[in-house]
C-alpha cells in the first residue's frame, strides 16, 4: 500500500545530500534541484511534518518556533522564491513546469502566512497543538521498535518546554476566539500526556530501568510545562486577547491565488457562493417537504437528529457504519479501490480538538512500515453543558454520518490516500491544497447520492444538502468574517438560519473561519471537480465517470487548474 524501500532510500539521499540548486538544476535540465533543496529547507523547519510524511531521520527535533527559527525561515523562504523566479520555465518538461507552478504558490503562501500575516504571532493554537502532535506521530505507528521510538520522544518532550517559553515570547494580542481554542487544546493535551503517553511510555521502556526513568522524567516535565502554559493562557494572554482575525480582502484573495490558485475578483468570489446557498437551500426546503410536509424544514432535520448514538456508543457506531460506503462503490464501479486494507476509526486526540467533527489522518507517502489510517471522530467534551453535548451527538445522526463516511473514507480522502504511491513526482506526494482534496471529498458526497447511495431515501438526500449548506455556510462566512467585518457570532447565524446547524455546532464552525479564513475551498472546489468531470466526459468520448475518477485521484492534491493541464495535457 505504501512507497516501497528503495523510493525511501532515493528520497533519503536527496534530502540529505544534493548538488547546490542552480549547478544541478543546469547541469540536470530539471528542477530536481530546487525541489530537493526546498524540502530540505521546509522538513529542517518542520521535523514533526517530516516524520509525518514518512522520514524518520527527523523523529528526534522538535519544530523550534522561536523568533530567530521564524525570522530564517522567512530568509530561507525569499532566497529559494529569488531562485524560483530565475528558472527559465520555457525549458522545462511538461510535469517539472506543472510541480514548479505548484511550488512557487506554497513558497508564497507560506511567506504570506509568516512575514505578512505573521501568524506566530497571534495564533497560541500551533504551539498549543505541536507537542501532542509531535509525540503522538511517534508513538501512534509501529514504524521502528517502541524502545527506538521512545529515544525520540524523550528527545522531543525535552525540547517542548522551550517551545511554551516562545509563545510567551512571540504571541502578542491574539483574538480571544483564537485563544479559548488553544485552551481546549492545552488542557486536552495535559492528559493526553499524563496518561496515554506515560502509559505508552512505560510499556515501550519494557525492561530498561534507565530508559524508563529518562522517559518518567521527560514526560513529567511535560506535564508541568503544559499545566504552566494553560495557566499562562487563561490567566495572562486570555484578558489581553483583543486581536482582530480578519485579514482582509487584499491578503484574503493573495491567500486563495498562493493556496488554491483561485483568482476569482472577490464580489464575483461572493455571488458564486451566495448562489450556491441559495441554490441548496431551496432544494433542503424541498426535499424536507417530502419528508414531513407537516413540519418547518428546520424541525424535519431534528426529527432526523433525534435518532443518534450516545456519548459512549459514539465512535462504535460509526465504526459499524462506515462498511456501507465502501461496498456502494464496488457494486456500482464509481472508482477504483487499490487496496483492500481498512482505516481505524478512533476518537480524535484531545490535542487535535479545534472545532472539528471528523478527520481523516494516513501515513505519509514515504512510510515504509506503519501504514495504519486513522478516521478520527470528535466526542463530547467532559466540561461540556448537557445541552452541549446533545447538540454535538445530534450531528452524528445516520443519514449524516453515512455522508461523513463517504467524505472521509469512501470515496473521500481514505481512498485519495490509497493512490498516494502512484503520484508521479515527489512534489505531487508532498504537498496538496483544499479545493483539490477537501473539494474532492465534498464533491464525492453529492455524486454519491446522485449515483443511488441510500437507495433514494430522501433522508440521505436531506443529509447531503445539509451538509452541503455547512460547506456553502463556510464559503460565504469566511469572505464575510475576513473582508466585510462580520463577527463570528454574525457568522454562527448563518450557519444556524441557512445551514440548519444547531447553535453550539454553529458557533464551532463559525469560529473555524476566524481562524482557517479560506475555508470556503470545500464548495469552490466541489463545484470545479463537477465542471472538470464535465469537460473530461465531453472531450474523452466512450470515458466513463469510473474514468474521471481513476484519472482525478491519480494526479494527487495540486490545485485544479494544474489538475486541468494534467488531464488534458494542455499548456
Amino acid at each position: 500500500m505504501q512507497s516501497v524501500a528503495s523510493r525511501l532510500a532515493h528520497v533519503l539521499v536527496v534530502l540529505v545530500g544534493f548538488a547546490p540548486l542552480e549547478v544541478h538544476a543546469q547541469q540536470s535540465g530539471s528542477i530536481n534541484g530546487f525541489v530537493d533543496e526546498y524540502f530540505q529547507a521546509y522538513f529542517d523547519a518542520h521535523p514533526t511534518a517530516g516524520t509525518a510524511v514518512g522520514l524518520h531521520q527527523y523523529d528526534a527535533r522538535l519544530d523550534d518556533l522561536s523568533r530567530a527559527a521564524i525570522e530564517k525561515q522567512i530568509g530561507t523562504l525569499k532566497q529559494l522564491r529569488e531562485t524560483l523566479t530565475r528558472i527559465d520555465r520555457k525549458t522545462l518538461a511538461f510535469d517539472d513546469a506543472i510541480d514548479l507552478e505548484a511550488l512557487d504558490g506554497k513558497i508564497q503562501g507560506e511567506l504570506l502566512d509568516l512575514d505578512t500575516l505573521k501568524v506566530w504571532q497571534i495564533n497560541p493554537m500551533g504551539y498549543a497543538s505541536l507537542p501532542g502532535e509531535a509525540i503522538d506521530g511517534l508513538i501512534k505507528r509501529d514504524f521502528a521498535p517502541a524502545a527506538e521510538r521512545l529515544k525520540a520522544v524523550i528527545a522531543r518532550e525535552q525540547a517542548i518546554p522551550a517551545l511554551f517559553q516562545a509563545a510567551r515570547a512571540n504571541v502578542i494580542n491574539p483574538p480571544k476566539e483564537f485563544t479559548d481554542l488553544a485552551i481546549r487544546m492545552a488542557k486536552g493535551s495535559v492528559g493526553f500526556f499524563a496518561k496515554d503517553v506515560a502509559k505508552w511510555g512505560k510499556t515501550a521502556a519494557g525492561p530498561d530501568a534507565k530508559l524508563s526513568q529518562e522517559f518518567e522524567a521527560a514526560n513529567a516535565g511535560v506535564v508541568s510545562a503544559l499545566k504552566e502554559f494553560v495557566s499562562w493562557l487563561e490567566t495572562d494572554l486570555k484578558p489581553r486577547s483583543n486581536g482582530v482575525y480578519a485579514i482582509g480582502a487584499d491578503n484574503f484573495l493573495k491567500k486563495l491565488d498562493h493556496e488554491e490558485m483561485v483568482r476569482l475578483p472577490l464580489a464575483e468570489l461572493l455571488a458564486k457562493g451566495e448562489a450556491n446557498l441559495d441554490k441548496d437551500y431551496q432544494a433542503f426546503v424541498k426535499t424536507a417537504g417530502q419528508i414531513n410536509g407537516t413540519k418547518s424544514p428546520r424541525d424535519v432535520m431534528h426529527l432526523l437528529e433525534a435518532e443518534h448514538p450516545t456519548a459512549e456508543d459514539l465512535i462504535p457506531s460509526v465504526r459499524r457504519s462506515v462498511e456501507a460506503a465502501r461496498q456502494f462503490l464496488v457494486e456500482k464501479q464509481i472508482i477504483t479501490i487499490p487496496s483492500e486494507v481498512r482505516c481505524r476509526i478512533e476518537e480524535t486526540p484531545p490535542y487535535a480538538r479545534s472545532g472539528g467533527f471528523a478527520s481523516m489522518d494516513t501515513p505519509g507517502p514515504y512510510e515504509t512500515n506503519a501504514t495504519e489510517a486513522f478516521y478520527y471522530v470528535t466526542p463530547v467534551e467532559a466540561d461540556w453543558t448537557a445541552e452541549h453535548q446533545e447538540e454535538h451527538l445530534r450531528l452524528f445522526n445516520p443519514p449524516v454520518v453515512a455522508l461523513i463516511n463517504v467524505h472521509e473514507a469512501y470515496p473521500g480522502h481514505y481512498l485519495q490516500f490509497l493512490y498516494a504511491p502512484r503520484f508521479p513526482t515527489k512534489v505531487r506526494k508532498l504537498i496538496s491544497c483544499g479545493t483539490n482534496v477537501e473539494g474532492w471529498a465534498h464533491y464525492t458526497e453529492q455524486m454519491m447520492v446522485d449515483q443511488g447511495f441510500g437507495a433514494d431515501d430522501p433522508k440521505i438526500r436531506l443529509a447531503q444538502l445539509q451538509e452541503a449548506l455547512l460547506r456553502d455556510c463556510r464559503y460565504v462566512a469566511g469572505i464575510k468574517i475576513h473582508t466585510a467585518g462580520w463577527t463570528v457570532e454574525q457568522a454562527a447565524k448563518l450557519f444556524e438560519e441557512k445551514g440548519f446547524q444547531e447553535p453550539a455546532n454553529a458557533y464551532e464552525e463559525a469560529r473555524r473561519g476566524a481562524y482557517n479564513p479560506t475555508y470556503l475551498y470545500y464548495t469552490f472546489g466541489k463545484l470545479e471537480i463537477l465542471q472538470l468531470r464535465d469537460e473530461y466526459l465531453m472531450r474523452k468520448p466512450g470515458a466513463t465517470l469510473k474514468d474521471f475518477h481513476n484519472a482525478f485521484v491519480t494526479t494527487g492534491g495540486l490545485p485544479l487548474p494544474l489538475v486541468r493541464k494534467i488531464l488534458f495535457r494542455a499548456p
